[in-house]
C-alpha cells in the first residue's frame, strides 16, 4: 500500500500508513473555458464501434499522485524501499526522507474501449429479411398506438381527479437548505475556496487547492501544491465565480507540508473561512472535504473523522525532502487535486487541511494507473497550520520545535532511537540543547511523549512538531532495559535549510 500526498509520493509511518497526495497536473487543451479548472478529453471511438446515447469519462494522461497536482509536473511514483535508518531534521535539515511507498500514476496505455468492434457479415439468403422488417415495423406502430393509447387513459384519469400522485410543494432549487446542513455548509464556504494553478519556470505544473485566510487576500495550501512555483513560477487562483488572480508566494514550510500564497490586486469582499479548534476533534464528528479532485474544481465530499493523532511522514517526490504530521484521518473522499483544501466540520468551521491519503496502488514510476481514494485521508490539523500560517506571514520562514537529537527512521525498532552520529557527522545529542540538559544520549530509545506512544522516529518527529518552542514536555525513554521519564524545554529551529 502507499500514501500520496497529491502531487508526491508519500512515505509510512511506522505504525502508521504511509503519507500525501497531489493532483493530475493541468492540461491545456482540456481546460474548461473559464473554469481555471482542467478537464479530461473522452477518449476517441475506434472506427466500426457502436454508437452509445452516453460514453464513460475515461482519464487520460499521467498527472502526479499528490492531494494536489503535481509541482513538478511529474507523475510521482516510488518503487517500494527497505526501510533505511536515517537521523531525524534535528542536528541536520533536510533529513533523510522516510521510506516512501510507491505512487499510483495517473494515464493508461492502449485504447479505452478496449477491442475494435465489427459489425457482423450479413447471413445469405431472401425473403426472410422482409417479413422481419414488417414484423419490426408492425411492432412499432403497435407500440406507437399504446403509447397514444396510454397517454389518453392518464389524461383522463388526471382530468378526473382520481390520481393519487403527490407533488411536493417547493422544487429543489427554491428550498431553503438550515445552515447546518451539508448543502448549507456548502453554500457558505465554496466561495472562500479556490482551485490553485501552479507552473514552474520549465512550463510544467499542476493543480491544488486553497482558502481564504484573511480579508488581505492570504491564501492557505500546502506546500508541494506551490513547491514548483517557488522559484520564478507562476501561480493563479481562481474562485467558484470564476473570477481569476495573479498570486505570489509569501512563504512555504517544507517540513510542515503548509504555504502561504497572496492574491495580486486582491478584491475587498474576501470573507475569509472561520478556523475551528483541531484539539477538540472527536472520532466519529462528521466532516466535509472541498477541493478539485483531478482537477474537477468546487468538489465537496463527505465522511467523518476516522481517527486523530495519525502519524504520517510524506516525501515532497524529489527523494531529499520529507513532511511530518500528527494527522487527522478522515473517510471523506480525497484525491489527487484535493490538496491544499479544507477540512470542515459540520458547522463549516476548518479543522483540518487535506494533505495525503492512502492508496492501494503500488504503480511506479511511469505506471499506468493513477491511485484514487479508498476511504483514508490525512489533514494537517488546523491549530498547526494556523501557527506555521501566522509565522510565515510575519517571516516568510516557518519555526520547527526541537528537542536537539538526531533519531532513526528506521521501522524496526519499537520507538525513537537517538542514532550514534547525527546528520553530516554531527553529534547525534546537540551539545547545550534541551535533550543534552536532560541526560539523552546516543542509543536512548523515547518510547512516549506526554500521554502520546512513540513506536518511531517519524511519529516523534510529528509529535514534536504539533508544539511550539518554549512548551514544556514529558519524555519516556528507555535504556539498558529499563524505563526513565524526563522533562524538558523544546527549543527552535528557523527554516526548512
Amino acid at each position: 500500500m502507499s500514501t500520496e500526498n497529491e502531487g508526491t509520493a508519500v512515505p509510512p509511518a511506522p505504525s502508521a500508513p504511509p503519507v500525501p497526495v497531489e493532483s493530475p497536473a493541468a492540461s491545456p487543451q482540456a481546460a474548461a473555458p473559464g473554469s481555471g479548472a482542467p478537464t479530461t478529453p473522452l477518449p476517441a471511438v475506434p472506427p466500426g464501434a457502436p454508437a452509445t446515447p452516453e460514453q464513460e469519462l475515461v482519464h487520460a494522461g499521467q498527472p502526479p499522485a499528490y492531494a494536489s497536482t503535481g509541482s513538478q509536473g511529474q507523475t510521482p511514483a516510488g518503487a517500494g524501499h527497505t526501510p533505511a535508518a536515517g537521523p531525524a531534521p534535528e542536528s541536520g535539515w533536510p533529513p533523510p526522507p522516510p521510506p516512501t511507498p510507491s505512487y499510483a500514476d495517473g494515464g493508461g496505455a492502449g485504447s479505452g474501449w478496449g477491442s475494435t468492434y465489427q459489425q457482423p457479415a450479413p447471413k445469405p439468403g431472401k425473403g426472410r429479411g422482409g417479413m422481419l422488417a414488417a414484423i419490426l415495423v408492425a411492432a412499432l406502430v403497435a407500440g406507437g398506438l399504446g403509447g397514444g393509447l396510454g397517454y389518453t387513459l392518464a389524461k383522463n384519469n388526471d382530468e378526473s381527479g382520481s390520481s393519487t400522485t403527490v407533488s411536493a410543494s417547493d422544487s429543489g432549487g427554491s428550498l431553503k437548505r438550515d445552515p447546518g446542513t451539508v448543502a448549507g455548509v456548502a453554500a457558505k464556504a465554496l466561495p472562500s475556496t479556490v482551485t490553485i494553478q501552479a507552473e514552474s519556470t520549465s512550463g510544467e505544473g499542476g493543480t491544488g487547492t486553497g482558502f481564504v485566510f484573511d480579508t488581505e487576500g492570504h491564501i492557505v495550501t500546502n506546500n508541494h501544491v506551490v513547491a514548483g512555483a517557488v522559484d520564478g513560477g507562476k501561480l493563479s487562483a481562481t474562485f467558484p465565480s470564476g473570477k481569476k488572480y495573479d498570486a505570489e508566494v509569501v512563504g512555504h514550510a517544507q517540513g510542515y507540508d503548509v504555504a502561504v500564497i497572496k492574491l495580486k490586486n486582491a478584491p475587498s469582499d474576501l470573507k475569509p473561512l472561520t478556523l475551528g479548534d483541531s484539539d477538540k476533534v472527536a472520532v466519529g464528528d462528521s466532516t466535509i472535504a472541498i477541493g478539485a479532485p483531478f482537477g474537477l474544481s468546487n468538489t465537496v465530499t463527505t465522511g467523518i473523522i476516522s481517527a486523530k493523532n495519525r502519524p504520517v511522514a510524506s516525501s515532497d517526490g524529489s527523494g531529499s525532502n520529507a513532511s511530518y504530521m500528527s494527522a487527522l484521518q478522515t473517510d471523506a473522499s480525497i484525491n489527487p487535486g484535493n490538496s491544499g483544501g479544507p477540512l470542515l466540520d459540520a458547522k463549516g468551521n476548518v479543522i483540518g487541511i487535506n494533505s495525503a491519503i492512502q492508496s492501494t496502488s503500488n504503480g511506479g514510476l511511469g505506471g499506468t494507473s493513477q491511485s484514487g481514494s479508498i476511504g483514508l485521508g490525512f489533514a494537517i490539523p488546523i491549530n498547526q497550520a494556523k501557527y506555521v500560517a501566522q509565522q510565515l506571514i510575519e517571516t516568510g520562514k516557518p519555526v520547527y520545535a526541537k528537542i536537539g537529537a538526531s533519531v532513526s527512521l528506521d521501522e524496526s525498532v519499537s520507538g525513537a532511537k537517538i542514532t550514534e552520529q547525527g546528520a553530516s557527522g554531527s553529534e547525534a545529542v546537540e551539545p547545550g540543547g534541551p535533550a543534552d540538559k536532560a541526560g539523552l544520549k546516543p542509543g536512548d530509545v523515547i518510547t512516549k511523549l506526554d500521554d502520546r506512544v512513540i513506536d518511531s522516529g517519524p511519529t516523534l518527529i510529528g509529535e514534536i512538531w504539533t508544539h511550539k518552542p518554549g512548551d514544556k514536555v514529558t519524555i519516556t525513554y528507555e535504556r539498558g532495559g529499563k524505563e526513565h521519564t524526563i522533562e524538558l524545554t523544546l527549543a527552535s529551529r528557523e527554516g526548512d535549510g
